[in-house]
C-alpha cells in the first residue's frame, strides 16, 4: 500500500468535491441563478482538473500496484472492507474519462434552463461523484457501492425531468439494472469467499488467486455470474432493451454520463477483475461471450438503422457499439483488452458529445423525427460541424479515437485461427454503422427542409450553437482527436499494467463453428482446456 500523500488525497477531493457541491445545491432553492452556477462549476470543474494533474503525475513503473494509494477506515474493516483508492493503468483512462465527461455535461446542464435547476444540478453531481469513486476504487465492494450510488440520480432524474414515456421507460430499466446489480454482487461476493483473501481489495484478491487459482467449475460458475449481471449492465444481447428507452427519455446530463461514463462500470469490471482473476471461466464462456457480442453488433445494428427517432437511433447505436468491446474482451489477450479499453473511452467521448448535440438540434428544429428535418446546416454550420464529426468518430474514422479502439480489437481477433473468423461478420458492423449515421447527417443537415420546419428556418427562429454549447462540444471532439492522432496517451501504461494481468496470450480459445470456416470443425477436435 502507498503512502498518504498529497496526490492520494486529491484522488478522495475528485470525488467529495461534486458531493459537497450537491449537497449544497439540495438547499439551494433560493440561490441566485449565478450562485447555483458557481457552486456547480466548482462540483463538475476540480474532478477534471485532478484527474489531469494526476494524469500527468502518473508512474508507469508501478506494474501490478496501484499509484496515489489511499487507505481509510470505515468501521467494516472486520469483513475486510476499507475505502481503498488508488488508479492503475486501466483505471486512469476512465478516472479522466469520468470528469471529462462529467464536466461537459454539467457545463451544458448549468445552462439548459431546466425547472428547478439546483436540484437539477446536484442529482448529475451526486452522479458524477459515484463516477469517479468507481473508477478509483481498489476494493470491490466501494467499486459496487459507487456505482449503485451513480444510478439513484439517473432514476430520479428520469422520473423528475424525463420526456413522454418516461415511467414506463424507468421501470424496465429498474428491473433490468437491478436484476444485473444483484447478480454481479453475487459473483463479488462468491470471488471474495472463495478466495479466502482477508479484505476485498483488488490487489489482495489478485494476489490470492495467484498463489491457489480457483478449480474450473467454481471458476465458471463465478465468470457467469459476472458475465451476465455485468453484461446486463452494459446492455449485452439480449438484455439490451432497457437502455435505448432510457437513453430516449432521459435529459440530456443524464444521458451524458449514463451512456458515456457509467455503462462502462461492466466492461471495466470484466477487464479488471472477471478476465484475470478467472481465466478458466473467461475461456469456458468465451463462445456465448462472441455469440451474444454478434448480436450486438449485427442485430441491434439493423435494429438501429430502422428508427426513424434520433434520440431512439443514438441509443441503439451505443448498444450495438458495446458489441465491439466485449469481442475486444473475449480475446483474454493483452492486444484484445487494450482495445476493449480505448473503445471504451472513445465511445464514452462520441456518445456523450451526439446526446447532447441531438438536444441541440430539438430545440432548433421542436422534434426528433429523422423524416421531418432537413436543411439545418444552411442555419447552423457549426452545429453540423460537431454532429458531423461525431457520427465519423462512431462509425470509426481514422483521426478519431474509436478508430484505434476497433481497429486494435479487429487485430486481436485476427491473431489466432479460433477468433479470426469472427473479424469479417463485425466487420459488417462498421457497414452499419455508416448506413445509419450518414443516413442521419443527410436528413437532418442537408435536402429540403420539410413541413412544419421549413417554415422555422425560413422565419430565422433558428440559430448556431451558442457558447454554452460550442465549449462541452469541443472538449468532447478534442478528447476524440487527441487520442485518434495519439492513442499512446493511454495505450501505453495500459498496456504494461495488461501484460501483468495477462501474462499469456489465450492460444487454446474453444473453436466457434462458423458457416465462414468450416474447417473448423477439424479444429475443435484439438481443443484443449
Amino acid at each position: 500500500m502507498g503512502h498518504l500523500d498529497t496526490n492520494s488525497l486529491f484522488l478522495l477531493v475528485a470525488i467529495l468535491a461534486p458531493l459537497v457541491a450537491g449537497v449544497t445545491l439540495l438547499f439551494g432553492a433560493r440561490f441566485s441563478p449565478s450562485t447555483v452556477r458557481a457552486i456547480a462549476a466548482f462540483g463538475f470543474g476540480w474532478p477534471l482538473i485532478i484527474g489531469l494533474l494526476l494524469y500527468s503525475l502518473f508512474e508507469p513503473s508501478l506494474v501490478g500496484e496501484y499509484n496515489f494509494e489511499l487507505r481509510l477506515p470505515t468501521g467494516l474493516e472486520s469483513i475486510g472492507i476499507y475505502l481503498h483508492l488508488g488508479l492503475n493503468g486501466i483505471s486512469m483512462p476512465l478516472f479522466l474519462l469520468a470528469g471529462a465527461v462529467g464536466f461537459a455535461a454539467g457545463l451544458y446542464a448549468m445552462y439548459s434552463n431546466a425547472e428547478r435547476p439546483h436540484l437539477y444540478l446536484a442529482l448529475l453531481l451526486f452522479m458524477l461523484g459515484g463516477l469517479m469513486g468507481t473508477f478509483a476504487s481498489v476494493d470491490v465492494f466501494f467499486f459496487y457501492f459507487f456505482h449503485e450510488f451513480a444510478l439513484i440520480p439517473t432514476f430520479l432524474m428520469i422520473g423528475m425531468w424525463g420526456g413522454a414515456g418516461r415511467r414506463g421507460a424507468a421501470i424496465e430499466m429498474t428491473i433490468y439494472l437491478t436484476l444485473g446489480a444483484l447478480l454481479s454482487l453475487l459473483g463479488l461476493i462468491a470471488l471474495y469467499v472463495q478466495s479466502g483473501a482477508d479484505s476485498f481489495s483488488l490487489l489482495e484478491l489478485r494476489n490470492y488467486l495467484t498463489a491457489q487459482p480457483l478449480s474450473e467449475t467454481v471458476q465458471n460458475n463465478i465468470f457467469a455470474l459476472l458475465l451476465f449481471g455485468f453484461g446486463i449492465l452494459v446492455s449485452l444481447f439480449p438484455f439490451h432493451s432497457w437502455a435505448p428507452k432510457g437513453y430516449a427519455v432521459a435529459p440530456t446530463g443524464a444521458a451524458m454520463l449514463h451512456a458515456g461514463v457509467l455503462k462502462k462500470f461492466g466492461l471495466y469490471g470484466l477487464l479488471q477483475i472477471a478476465g484475470p482473476l478467472l481465466p478458466a471461466g473467461g475461456e469456458h464462456w468465451f463462445p456465448w461471450i462472441v455469440w451474444l457480442a454478434l448480436g450486438n453488433i449485427l442485430f441491434i445494428g439493423l435494429v438501429t438503422m430502422a428508427q426513424k427517432d434520433l434520440k431512439m437511433m443514438l441509443g441503439y447505436s451505443s448498444v450495438m457499439h458495446m458489441g465491439y468491446a466485449f469481442l475486444g474482451l473475449a480475446c483474454f489477450s493483452v492486444v484484445g483488452a487494450g482495445g476493449a479499453l480505448l473503445l471504451m473511452v472513445a465511445h464514452g467521448l462520441s456518445v456523450a458529445l451526439l446526446f447532447m448535440l441531438s438536444t441541440c438540434i430539438y430545440h432548433r428544429s421542436q422534434t426528433f423525427d429523422l423524416s421531418a428535418m432537413g436543411g439545418l446546416a444552411s442555419k447552423a454550420p457549426v452545429l453540423a460541424a460537431f454532429f458531423v464529426a461525431g457520427s465519423m468518430a462512431s462509425i470509426g474514422l481514422p483521426g478519431f479515437g474509436n478508430f484505434w479502439g476497433e481497429f486494435t480489437i479487429f487485430a486481436a481477433l485476427a491473431e489466432t485461427e479460433s477468433t479470426r473468423w469472427i473479424v469479417v461478420p463485425a466487420a459488417l458492423g462498421i457497414i452499419i454503422s455508416a448506413i445509419y449515421g450518414l443516413r442521419a447527417v443527410a436528413n437532418i443537415f442537408f435536402g429540403p427542409a420539410k413541413g412544419d420546419f421549413a417554415a422555422r428556418l425560413e422565419s430565422g427562429q433558428i440559430r448556431d450553437l451558442q457558447g454554452f454549447e460550442k465549449l462541452p462540444a469541443g472538449i468532447l471532439i478534442a478528447g476524440l482527436v487527441l487520442i485518434g492522432i495519439f492513442p499512446r496517451v493511454f495505450s501505453d501504461d495500459a498496456n504494461r499494467e495488461l501484460a501483468e494481468m495477462y501474462p499469456q496470450e489465450q492460444s487454446n480459445l474453444p473453436v466457434i463453428h462458423s458457416a465462414v470456416l468450416p474447417t473448423d470443425v477439424d479444429a475443435h477436435k484439438e481443443v484443449t482446456h
